[in-house]
């Protein structure tokens, strides 16, 4: 994996956390909230 693409995926990582730090700041009601995130799960054999 390349710099630029390390530069890119954290960044990309970065923008979804504010997103939830967003969502979570805006909500109004004290009921909790659930999320649901799909998990990308890869199988690797040294």
């Amino acid at each position: 994996m390349t710099t630029s693409e390390k530069i890119a995926n954290a960044k990309k990582r970065i923008d979804e956390l504010e997103r939830l730090i967003k969502y979570w700041n805006d909500s109004e009601n004290d009921e909790a909230k659930m999320v649901n995130f799909t998990m990308k799960i890869e199988n690797k054999v040294a």
